[in-house]
């Protein structure tokens, strides 16, 4: 390929004709008119009613944005309220669990004594709960328990503070089913670790957390396996009075230990309440 050499004359002649080309263009853009906002003159229920409506169509982008703009314009009221708590919901909705929790900590931190400020508390706990299962996933299942459970308790301690805040919040039913489900799942992560220092005959370490969950997530179905890391890995370790001390704790409470629990996110409350819906 021929290689082409500017000289300095042809060179400053070359950033000339750029630097005017585009100046040229930025001076054409500047003609031409803004794209009209059709909703700058709507009022506030007008912007509510629309944002609303985008809502609950499924239109999740849009009806944030109108609701940013009903807020924006119209800061004081109980439109600009509404929207900065439905605003969360948009952002769950359309899988941004961060921007969710941001809006709904701060209607929390604006209005503390809403009379649906109990939902903010909910909805964070929602943002941060485990997905449901993509059609990836349900042909290729994965065990949930082997993730990361750092979400897990994230989720669990947003629920928590509703449920000790408003105990008698029509949510606080299906947050503390969420929160069994949570505490089952985290325990379940415990008996995975415990496992995994057993395969590499580190057995104290398995000892460890497995004690730990005995000790910690009681009422969960992870104790009889948990029991039963620590009998075997006892006896491994040439201790076999703490294996029959862990065995006869298992034998006692064999008949207590509690069945595996599932959490079906289908029979729950509705994700859209009712008093969200127009």
């Amino acid at each position: 390929m021929q290689r082409i050499y500017f000289n300095r004359f042809q060179f400053i002649i070359l950033l000339a004709f750029i630097s005017l080309f585009t100046s040229g263009c930025s001076m054409i853009q500047s003609w031409m008119p803004d794209k009209a906002d059709e909703t700058k003159t709507w009022s506030a229920s007008k912007l509510y009613a629309e944002a609303k409506a985008n809502l609950s169509e499924g239109e999740y982008k849009s009806a944030i944005e109108l609701y940013e703009k009903l807020e924006a314009r119209y800061p004081h009221g109980a439109y600009a309220q509404q929207a900065q708590l439905e605003t969360a919901y948009a952002y769950y909705k359309f899988d941004e669990p961060e921007s969710a929790i941001a809006a709904a900590d701060r209607f929390i931190k604006l209005h503390p004594r809403h009379t649906h400020v109990d939902y903010a508390y909910y909805l964070r706990g929602l943002a941060t709960f485990p997905a449901r299962k993509s059609v990836f996933e349900f042909a290729f299942p994965q065990d949930e328990s082997k993730r990361d459970p750092n979400a897990s308790l994230e989720s669990f301690n947003y629920f928590n503070e509703l449920t000790h805040k408003f105990p008698n919040s029509k949510y606080a039913a299906d947050a503390t089913a969420r929160m069994r489900y949570l505490r089952n799942k985290v325990a379940k992560h415990e008996l995975h670790v415990a496992n995994y220092y057993m395969r590499r005959e580190a057995y104290i370490a398995a000892v460890d957390r497995a004690s730990f969950v005995v000790e910690h997530y009681q009422q969960t179905p992870a104790i009889s396996e948990a029991l039963l890391i620590m009998v075997k890995a006892y006896s491994l370790m040439g201790q076999p009075q703490l294996a029959q001390d862990a065995q006869r704790v298992y034998d006692v409470n064999k008949s207590k230990f509690y069945p595996d629990v599932f959490y079906e996110e289908e029979s729950v409350i509705p994700s859209m309440p009712e008093w969200m819906k127009i």
